[in-house]
């Protein structure tokens, strides 16, 4: 075979070996892209499931104490505002503003070792009024809550708008803060407490009304109703937890 024949045929030789190889690295790069379109596929997939799963069970990621509210009021009676037995003898009513920091604190702080004992034993019942006096936003969003009150989630609505309060008189309080406590809360018919939110806007002027005339000046105040009490009586604003304990006991 002469020389040129020879590097006809090696070339030739090579020249296929190199379609071969490159015909492999193709599909080889189609077998990637098909699977990472695969793997795509499923990631997406999976976000929307974990959506619609936190859309169902009416959470917001984004606030805080969801999990901590709910555990904290797990098995307790709601029906509107009163948290509780509503054959309990004793009833306790707080006089709020939710914008009122105060009332935070004592949401955190003075509450919880009587809803943990006294309420969840069925001693005690305990009824949240508006007392609306911190400024233009408070009203709303006190009506917001009695909406929440009206699908049984009203103590939620209070108790999730305390862990996520802003600053007073900043703005924070609007439309989509409101709706988006009521979501974390568990209202489940977002249009009914939408419509009713407006109408319960006159019981917030009642109730804030109602507070001076048991002489009440600030945010939070308490009064309470038992077997012993002359009607409702005012307490003021305790300094502890005890001093409501005590008082609770005096009218029982």
């Amino acid at each position: 075979m002469s020389n040129k024949k020879e590097r006809e045929r090696r070339r030739e030789e090579r020249e296929q070996a190199e379609a071969a190889a490159g015909a492999g690295d193709r599909r080889k790069q189609l077998l990637q892209l098909a699977a990472g379109a695969v793997f795509l596929a499923v990631a997406v997939v999976l976000v929307l499931i974990v959506v619609n799963t936190s859309s169902s069970d009416g959470g917001d990621t984004e606030l805080e104490g969801v999990a901590e509210v709910n555990q904290q009021l797990a098995g307790i009676p709601q029906r509107e505002m009163v948290l509780g037995d509503p054959k309990a003898p004793v009833e306790l009513v707080e006089f709020g503003d939710l914008q009122c920091p105060v009332c935070k604190g004592f949401s955190e702080e003075v509450l919880p070792p009587i809803i943990e004992n006294q309420v969840k034993n069925g001693e005690v019942k305990l009824e949240f009024r508006n007392f609306t006096i911190i400024g233009e936003q408070s009203p709303p969003a006190g009506a917001a809550a009695l909406a929440a009150g009206a699908q049984g989630r009203g103590w939620n609505y209070v108790e999730l708008f305390y862990k996520n309060q802003g600053a007073e008189n900043s703005g924070y309080a609007d439309d989509a803060f409101l709706e988006s406590i009521a979501k974390g809360a568990g209202v489940k018919n977002l249009a009914k407490w939408n419509k009713d939110r407006t109408k319960f806007l006159a019981e917030v002027e009642e109730t804030t009304a109602e507070a001076p005339e048991l002489g009440f000046n600030g945010t939070p105040s308490f009064a309470v109703k038992g077997p012993k009490s002359d009607g409702l009586e005012a307490i003021g604003t305790p300094s502890s937890t005890g001093a409501l304990e005590e008082a609770i006991e005096e009218a029982s």
